[in-house]
């Protein structure tokens, strides 16, 4: 067996596992994992300006391509900054390995240099954690946390490494291929197939069912189950609504789609849901954004509930149907189900419910006043859909309003092409997002939608994409103020405006023009579809466009406060419906 180092077996074992690139920023805990790592050539590294950033730039990259994303982050700071990026991926089950170093084992628990419990600090918010103690530790804890992140529930595992399980005190370590039984852990078998006896109870309700609906959520996505839902949907002729993570899993411009549930979800989606007698969810969490008030949530409808976490099924929503499994494989066993006791959707039975729906879709609860002085953050979403149609496009956003508009009027139609930070609500998310993404695949045109106040959490990235080449397209709704609050502060607080206001905002394309980019403003609507078709038409480069938006501009639909599911404050209705 070849003798290595323990930082050239950590190296080596990533190249087992096809690890690609490796977002990182160095320090001295892990100055010899760097030393190991400059005579890779499969691994390519890239080096972030700020250890969130890091792990933001795996998560998209994770989320882009359904691979496991990997960060190297060193000890302490380094390893507290990675935190929130942590979280973040850990909220929206995002498959990830983050490598964190650590002071000598000799100086763990004595308050050393740049020493933190990382196992301790990130126990909540990863789906495992390592402490390597010897550099035996390393290949086979590694090997089992990209297994870990990857299967069953994705998220986010952190392999903790001391400075001498890598240094030069490990060079006679014994270094061991990857092998099967490295895998094997007890405590650790994450169910796949759904139960038969559930299978055949769902497919009798759903074919029993009056005024049935699929809620898609993240988990259709992570899970791979898109295909098999086109399959599943089409058969049964059932209607379809999507958390904000389950955007994408089901085309917007199909007639069966009803769009986004939930506190800014659509007249819609929102009224079938509160009137439906069946709800068929698929890897949704049924959190507050989406069931708003519990206690009135859907009073007629049982619940069929797919989940391969069971810890998810009846957390919130009590399910009639627990299924717990893979998505993909449970849709999958289901139309085989179908197949073998011959059924399907009813058409004359769901007629009704059809023509409900229809009598739903006739209301634009989209609407918004246009100006030929200002934009409206709709417009602006909606001019980036109408130049991106038909393009091989990924969509990244911060949070606030602006992420909300985007969920509303871009026409997402395929899966991993809208990273968002759904879970934890992570603002500075949306640009290290989307370079992992760019990273990971070059020839499809990637996108940042994104606030002015979002935009500078993580804005000194603009660092890394000039180094590596990563040009996104980054369109900032600039509304010079926090946009989400503020609406808050308006609804709900008589309009007591403390905080939000962002007065002192930068020039933002003379930023970019700094770090070696492009840059354009949009004052007027007149100039934004142009501008647009400007900086997407320069492939090459990262263009900021910074476009001046309304300030007053709220996100509508919006659920009332406590109330059922289509209780809404609607654009028609704001005026009455906001004291």
């Amino acid at each position: 067996m070849a003798k290595m180092s323990g930082a050239q077996q950590l190296v080596r074992t990533l190249e087992d596992l096809g690890v690609e690139y490796l977002f990182g920023y160095p320090g001295g805990a892990v100055i010899d994992i760097y030393d190991a790592l400059q005579h890779s050539e499969k691994i390519k590294h890239v080096l972030s300006r700020h250890e969130q950033g890091a792990c933001h730039m795996a998560d998209g990259y994770a989320r882009a391509t359904g691979k496991v994303g990997c960060a190297l982050v060193t000890s302490g700071p380094g390893a507290t900054n990675a935190v929130t990026a942590i979280a973040t991926a850990y909220a929206d089950s995002i498959p990830m390995v983050v490598l964190t170093g650590q002071v000598a084992t000799s100086l763990i628990g004595t308050d050393a240099f740049q020493e933190v419990d990382t196992v301790g600090i990130t126990r909540p918010i990863v789906k495992h954690s390592f402490l390597c103690k010897t550099p035996q530790d390393i290949p086979k804890f590694v090997r089992q946390a990209f297994y870990i992140a990857s299967t069953g529930k994705p998220g986010p595992v952190v392999v903790d490494i001391p400075k001498d399980c890598v240094g030069f005190a490990s060079y006679n370590s014994v270094f061991h291929p990857l092998t099967d039984d490295d895998l094997k852990m007890v405590t650790y078998n994450p169910t796949t197939q759904g139960h038969k006896g559930q299978i055949r109870r769902a497919v009798k309700q759903i074919t029993r069912a009056s005024r049935p609906i699929v809620l898609v959520g993240g988990g259709a996505i992570v899970g791979n189950a898109c295909d098999n839902l086109a399959k599943f949907v089409e058969r049964f002729d059932l209607p379809v609504a999507s958390t904000l993570m389950g955007l994408g899993a089901y085309p917007k411009s199909s007639p069966r789609f009803l769009g986004m549930v939930g506190m800014h979800g659509t007249y819609q989606a929102n009224n079938a849901m509160a009137q439906s007698d069946l709800i068929f969810a698929i890897g949704a969490r049924f959190d507050d954004r989406v069931t708003n008030n519990v206690k009135k949530f859907c009073p007629n409808a049982k619940v069929i509930h797919i989940d391969i976490d069971p810890s998810a099924i009846s957390k919130i929503i009590e399910a009639d149907l627990p299924i717990v499994g893979d998505a993909n494989t449970i849709l999958g066993q289901i139309l085989q189900m179908a197949d073998e006791m011959g059924s399907e959707g009813e058409k004359a039975q769901l007629q009704p419910w059809w023509d409900y729906i229809t009598g739903l879709k006739q209301f634009n609860c989209l609407s918004y006043k246009k100006s030929e002085d200002i934009c409206h953050p709709a417009q602006v979403i909606e001019a980036i859909c109408k130049a991106t149609k038909g393009r091989d496009v990924i969509v990244a956003t911060d949070v606030g309003q602006h992420q909300m508009f985007t969920a509303l009027y871009y026409d997402f139609e395929k899966p991993r092409t809208f990273l968002t930070s759904g879970g934890l609500g992570t603002m500075g998310y949306g640009f290290p997002a989307a370079i992992g993404a760019k990273i990971a695949k070059r020839d499809t045109e990637v996108i940042l939608i994104t606030g002015d106040g979002s935009f500078q959490m993580n804005i000194q990235e603009l660092s890394t994409c000039l180094e590596y080449g990563v040009p996104v397209k980054v369109f900032i709704l600039d509304n010079h103020t926090l946009g989400m609050v503020r609406q808050w502060q308006n609804m709900f607080y008589q309009g007591r405006i403390t905080q939000t206001n962002l007065n002192y905002n930068p020039d933002f394309v003379k930023v970019a023009q700094a770090y070696g980019h492009k840059g354009f403003v949009v004052g007027k609507p007149s100039e934004l579809e142009s501008t647009i078709e400007k900086a997407l038409a320069m492939k090459d480069d990262l263009v900021v466009v910074d476009v001046i938006c309304e300030t007053a501009a709220n996100v509508l639909p919006m659920q009332k406060t406590a109330g059922s599911m289509d209780e809404m404050v609607l654009p028609n209705t704001e005026d009455s419906a906001c004291k």
